[in-house]
């Protein structure tokens, strides 16, 4: 974008060049000026590109107050997940590309330390921040360093387990530690469980805070020892139970988090304060579009404006475990904070007493699940695939070893596009097909997808169903005839000539456009598989396609170590098999954020690096 581009935007103190120097050197007065500038630019941008909206909306004027205070640059800021640093990114020296959000080459949605050196660790995942930040602390120590260490952290990430270990273990490392708690009473979907309740009670104690203000005001931070066992015994008499201060952190809070004025203060006390200290910051998520704020879930994602909006496979598969939930009482279903991005909304309207969304636990989640299946229930997980891997132990050690009938139901599998490296779902398949007793299957369409759920809906064991993100589509490459046939896990498509194509899922789909393409161009035309089940493989099957034809091409959409053409080529090595094996995937790379279009190209799962690989493969 050229600087011309961006001073149509009309903006009077935001412009080409803008630093965090800039912020610095302005007036106290000139500040909501800003923050309502970094949220026009902010909505803009995440209009045209898609991106995380309500999170970053809501700390623009805490972001503000925060820059103010600590040096970016010296400073260790840590944030928890990153749907909130958009305003971050705007404010230290990246206004001129904020416009590539989420764009192939462009700058990141999430903070990235390759991508600007205020961003001291790579996050994406939720409840990383204090662990992160306590490290970074105790660095600090060792190496006699003089710098601040802040993790920002919002109220749902703040109830999953890593969270409550780090809180648990800053006792022990006896560091100074800034814990800003950015509270807005909203994770994606209503934030859920107990500690919820603490927060309200901490922010609902009028009292305390008076006292405390008055501590602070007429005593400083810096408390003598008699004035320190005067306050605690004043604390303890008048406050509401508080967690933080059990821990040995101490909590102040909670504040304003849109008064620029005050939020320093707060920093700057924080600042001279010599224990680990939290600061409790209410927001409102979505600030400043009315729409955002009346609808914090609906906003906390959106999509570039004009995308076409069509059934998606997220629909799909909550509407048939709607159906046969009807039919069998036994099931219920799970999610981790998600309601809305897999679809389940009707379900809890539906079986309210049979939904359970744990927040942001998936690791509880998926033995909670084990214990439901251990005492006669039937549970069916909804998950990304990408945070499947939180809890990969519970997985094997809770549901595979005990061969528990535990569905688990993993969305946005393969490439997951803009969202970048810590959402892609690549890991699914490699993982679970060394993991016993679990079935896998990879559907391609409605019709595959229902026999699937059909199927386990039936079995005594776990099974996992992958399914990736976007649009279903709206024709089924075949309806199988019986559920047996299904059963076979691999079915012939199309007949072809001396090579086959191999592959599941979405890249049924451009195996198909391949065979076309081939066609067209007078090549060799491939006969085409489905492997709607990934394991156990379908050794008859894929015996028969080996003695068919020269060479067997396997297409995935997943890293490839571990990976069903990984297996195939085992088969072919123990059958000491001539066949020519081509695979095609995702290699041992971090795959970085573009469309699932523009990363299909750059990892060579399209036809025409097919039909090319073919062709200098057989001359």
């Amino acid at each position: 974008m050229s600087s011309d581009a961006l001073n149509n935007n009309n903006f009077t103190l935001l412009h080409p060049g803008f630093t965090r120097d800039d912020l610095l050197r302005l007036n106290e007065d000139m500040l909501p000026v800003l923050a309502e500038e970094v949220r026009a630019f902010i909505i803009d941008t995440v209009n045209k590109n898609g991106g995380h909206l309500g999170s970053s909306l809501g700390v623009v004027e805490l972001t503000i107050a925060m820059l103010r205070k600590f040096d970016p640059f010296n400073d260790r800021i840590i944030f928890d997940v990153g749907h909130q640093s958009y305003p971050y990114k705007i404010l230290t020296d990246r206004f001129d590309r904020f416009h590539t959000l989420r764009l192939k080459d462009g700058i990141s949605g999430f903070p990235r330390r390759n991508e600007s050196p205020c961003d001291h660790f790579n996050t994406g995942h939720s409840s990383t921040s204090i662990s992160a930040a306590l490290g970074f602390a105790k660095a600090r120590d060792l190496l006699n360093e003089n710098r601040h260490i802040i993790a920002f952290i919002g109220d749902a990430s703040l109830i999953n387990g890593l969270a409550f270990e780090a809180l648990n273990y800053i006792h022990e490392t006896q560091t100074r530690l800034i814990i800003i708690l950015n509270d807005n009473r909203h994770s994606i979907s209503n934030r859920v469980g107990g500690f919820s309740t603490i927060l309200a009670r901490l922010s609902a104690n009028t009292t305390y805070r008076r006292l405390k203000n008055a501590i602070r005001k007429y005593a400083g931070v810096r408390f003598s020892k008699p004035l320190e066992r005067i306050r605690d015994h004043i604390k303890n008499l008048i406050k509401p139970s508080n967690l933080f201060d059990s821990i040995d952190i101490n909590y102040w809070g909670p504040f304003d988090g849109h008064d620029i004025k005050n939020a320093e203060k707060i920093l700057e006390l924080a600042k001279n304060y010599d224990r680990p200290v939290l600061l409790h910051f209410n927001t409102v998520k979505g600030k400043g579009l009315p729409e955002a704020e009346a609808d914090p879930t609906k906003y906390h994602q959106v999509s570039p404006s004009g995308q076409a909006k069509s059934r998606t496979w997220s629909e799909a598969a909550s509407e048939i475990a709607e159906e046969l939930a009807l039919n069998d009482p036994r099931i219920v279903c799970f999610t981790a904070a998600m309601v809305t991005g897999v679809k389940l909304e009707k379900f809890a309207r539906e079986f309210p007493d049979r939904f359970f969304d744990v927040g942001i636990a998936e690791s509880h989640m998926l033995t909670m699940a084990a214990g439901l299946a251990a005492g006669g229930v039937r549970p069916w997980v909804f998950i990304y695939s990408t945070f499947l891997q939180r809890a990969m132990d519970q997985l094997m050690h809770d549901i595979a070893l005990q061969n528990l009938p535990v569905v688990i139901m993993v969305d946005r599998a393969g490439l997951a596009g803009s969202d970048g490296d810590t959402h892609q779902g690549l890991l699914d398949i490699p993982w679970v097909r060394a993991v016993p007793n679990f079935e896998i299957y990879s559907p391609c369409d409605e019709d595959s997808l229902r026999e699937a759920m059909l199927i386990a809906s039936r079995r005594n064991g776990p099974t996992l169903i992958r399914y990736p993100r976007g649009s279903i589509p709206v024709k089924n490459i075949s309806v199988s005839s019986s559920e047996s046939e299904f059963e076979s896990g691999i079915v012939k498509i199309c007949d072809g000539t001396q090579w086959a194509l191999l592959g599941h899922g979405a890249s049924v789909w451009t195996m198909i456009e391949t065979r076309k393409l081939a066609e067209h161009e007078g090549v060799d035309v491939p006969a085409v598989y489905n492997a709607k089940r990934i394991k156990p493989l379908d050794m008859n099957a894929l015996d028969e396609i080996l003695s068919h034809y020269k060479t067997l091409a396997v297409l995935e959409e997943n890293y490839m170590p571990g990976g069903l053409g990984e297996g195939v080529g085992a088969v072919i090595a123990e059958r000491a098999s001539h066949v020519k094996l081509m695979r095609f995937g995702v290699p041992d790379v971090c795959v970085k954020h573009a469309t699932q279009s523009e990363q299909r190209e750059l990892y060579g799962l399209t036809p025409e690096n097919i039909i090319k690989q073919y062709k200098s493969h057989e001359e």
